[in-house]
This record gives structure tokens, C-alpha cells and sequence, in this order.
């Protein structure tokens, strides 16, 4: 590593869970972010601040004057650019050392996957249950980590899915039977600091994916209450029917 990247990713290059080993697998690691809105800013900008060598944003949306109340990687000047546009300038002016690959249109299923075989880890940031299925459906058949959070209200969840590895679910198995529900923050609304909350932690779980450090929520998922200010974690169990995770050949999980 040069002195000039030293001196970058200092802080975090002195927790022992990191150290220069860790830097170097996060600067060559690319990630694939879908949606950079109110979750895939905080998520991008601290991917792109930690040194991720190369983020691929995927996002068809136009920023709009209702985004900036929660979108913090998009501003005023903006409305109107292409989310990935906007995003990319934010995370280049952020860190000029990694790379941004910039996608302005919807993913079809072959072109998810072909775009999952090229990254490490997967984070979904999206914003409607049917994406989300589909999404898991192709991490799933290209066996990336996928890491899920949803905002909505007060109210927010993350997790982990890598049902590869051992008796872990996917998404289908804790929300395949959810049906076409709206829960959009455009119909039901969200307080802006949630989405830093979960974003935050979306990005810190992929830090932990990639230089495999700690216990990731694999398995697991947290719900916070910002009413409240509660968190309540619990275990998500596999469903031996899904069809999606149902009948893959399963590794033994090493955190197990």
C-alpha cells in the first residue's frame, strides 16, 4: 500500500480485526449496490470512504426534490441527473481511488447474475418486496452474500443471507409467502435518520463479509423501533420447502 493510502484508512487499519491484511481485501473488493436511495446513500458513501476498490450502483430513478429529505448522497443541484450519475460524483469527490461502475436502467434476471458473478457481496437496497424476491432468487443461483435491510415509518430491519452455508434461510424463506404487499416509504412515509441507521449497517456487515471478521447477522435478523429506540433480534429458520434455497447442496458453516 502507498503512504498516501496509509494515511487514508488509518483508522480503521489499526483495529486488529483489519489491519493492512484487511485493507488490502477491501481495496480489492467490488461490491454491487441495487437502489442508491435512502438506503444505498449512507451505504455507498461508507463502502466508498473504506476504501472498497470498486462499487457497481444500479438504480433506473431520476433524482427527484422528494429524495433529498433522506437520500443524503444526492443534493439540490441533482434533481433531474440519473441517481447513478449523482451517487458517482458524490462517492468519487468521497474517495477518488476506487472505481464506480454506473447503471441507469432496471436489471433483467440474466443480467442480475451476469452483474453478481463479477462482485463479492450483494446489498439490497431497494424498495418494493417483488425486487427484493428477485434479487435473492439470483444471489441465491450465484451463491453471493446478500446483504437486506428495509425502512419504512419508525420502523427497520437488516440481515444476512448466505443459505449455502449450513441450515441458514434466503429471503424467500422469511418473506416468500408475503405476497405483493405495498410497503413503500412513498405510501406509508419514513423518518430520515432510520435509513442512516440501517444503511450504516448494511455497509458494516459487508465490511465484515469481505474481510471476515466477527459474526455477521447471517441467520439472523435485527428490528429496531426508532419510536422506541429498540432493537429485538431472532433467528429466521429455513424453510425445507422453498423453492428457491430448498434444493441447494449446502457447505457446513463455519461459524457454526
Amino acid at each position: 500500500m502507498q503512504d498516501e493510502q496509509l494515511l487514508r484508512y488509518s483508522r480503521q487499519i489499526l483495529l486488529p480485526q483489519i489491519d493492512v491484511d484487511g485493507q488490502i481485501k477491501l481495496n480489492g473488493a467490488s461490491v454491487l449496490i441495487l437502489g442508491v436511495g435512502g438506503l444505498g446513500s449512507p451505504v455507498s458513501m461508507y463502502l466508498a470512504s473504506s476504501g472498497i476498490g470498486k462499487l457497481v450502483l444500479s438504480d433506473p430513478d431520476m433524482v427527484d426534490l422528494t429524495n433529498l429529505q433522506r437520500q443524503i448522497v444526492h443534493d439540490t443541484p441533482k434533481v433531474g441527473m440519473p441517481k447513478v450519475e449523482s451517487a458517482g460524483e458524490t462517492l468519487l469527490r468521497l474517495n477518488p481511488e476506487i472505481t464506480v461502475t454506473m447503471i441507469p436502467t432496471k436489471l433483467d434476471e440474466a443480467t442480475l447474475l451476469e452483474q453478481m458473478q463479477q462482485v463479492n457481496v450483494v446489498v439490497d437496497c431497494t424498495d418494493n418486496l417483488d425486487s427484493r424476491l428477485l434479487i435473492n432468487r439470483v444471489a441465491v443461483a450465484a451463491r453471493k452474500p446478500l446483504v437486506s435491510a428495509a425502512a419504512i415509518r419508525w420502523e427497520g430491519q437488516i440481515s444476512v443471507f448466505q443459505p449455502w452455508l449450513g441450515e441458514n434461510p434466503c429471503y424467500h424463506c422469511f418473506y416468500g409467502k408475503a405476497g405483493g404487499i405495498a410497503q413503500t416509504c412513498s405510501e406509508n412515509g419514513v423518518v430520515a435518520p432510520l435509513l442512516g441507521i440501517l444503511g450504516s449497517m448494511q455497509a458494516l456487515e459487508t465490511i465484515k463479509l469481505i474481510v471476515g471478521s466477527g459474526e455477521t447477522l447471517t441467520g439472523r435478523v435485527m428490528l429496531f423501533d426508532g419510536q422506541a429506540m429498540e432493537w429485538m433480534g431472532f433467528k429466521l429458520p429455513r424453510d425445507p420447502a422453498c423453492p428457491v434455497c430448498g434444493g441447494i447442496v449446502r457447505e457446513r458453516n463455519p461459524s457454526a
